[in-house]
């Protein structure tokens, strides 16, 4: 793909040159390629609907995953996340090795401690990385989905953009189920904070355990908002929210 120079910016096809707009900028590819139909049928490209199959199946896991936290992700994820989560499903999917090519899967691979370790930490927003915001230790109980923080002390233990006068800390307990493409998701409570340095134990609790069987994904967010006349306001629409894969079993 070409990058687009010059004043004048195109969209359109020209001939077999198209000319669109991407979040990278202005480009122009030609086309060209093999037949779809060849692809799908002829027997020199079967390594290729080998590769096409599992990208498509790692793409699912990785749906599912946006899906079952979407209501988090509304208010802390970056235009990348999607194909960064796909990449992420895709090493994940490598470490099967018991299924034929073609065949691997993540929702066998998960099942490894070595695919858990690439899950635990990821994060939603590329731009607000947790462990760039939250400097104080926190404790995951898988048991029970309990997050613990002790002595949180915001000013000094929370990086926190200009502007800033409050924070949300909250979690969640996720069940996914990545060979039948199901899961369930349970929120904690929500703990609002001034910005100042007052100590609190913050404990964030799911509302219930969440059900059926899978992975279990702990989930933990921090919010940004700005107090404005006795209402706090969402500070830049979330560019500042962390949101992050906090432990995996």
């Amino acid at each position: 793909m070409a990058q687009q120079k010059g004043i004048i910016k195109l969209k359109g096809k020209i001939g077999d040159i198209s000319f669109y707009k991407t979040q990278d900028g202005h480009l122009a590819r030609e086309k060209g390629g093999v037949d779809a139909s060849r692809i799908a049928n002829d027997p020199a490209f079967i390594r290729t609907r080998e590769n096409g199959a599992e990208f498509g199946s790692s793409a699912i896991s990785g749906k599912l995953v946006r899906s079952t936290l979407r209501t988090m992700l509304m208010t802390a994820s970056d235009n990348r996340v999607t194909a960064r989560l796909t990449k992420l499903m895709t090493d994940v999917k490598n470490l099967d090795a018991t299924s034929v090519r073609g065949k691997r899967a993540v929702g066998v691979a998960i099942a490894l401690a070595p695919a858990k370790a690439l899950l635990k930490g990821f994060n939603f927003n590329n731009k607000a990385i947790l462990g760039s915001i939250l400097f104080k230790p926190f404790v995951v109980t898988p048991a029970t989905g309990v997050i613990t923080i002790n002595g949180l002390v915001p000013i000094n233990d929370i990086a926190f953009p200009t502007g800033a006068t409050h924070i949300n800390l909250k979690g969640s307990w996720a069940k996914v189920d990545f060979t039948n493409n199901i899961s369930d998701v349970k929120l904690s409570n929500v703990i609002n904070l001034p910005i100042n340095a007052v100590s609190t134990n913050v404990i964030l609790t799911p509302s219930a355990p969440p059900v059926g069987a899978g992975t279990n994904l702990f989930v933990l967010q921090i919010e940004f908002f700005q107090m404005v006349n006795a209402v706090q306001y969402s500070l830049k629409n979330g560019a500042f929210n962390a949101l992050s894969i906090v432990e995996v079993s």
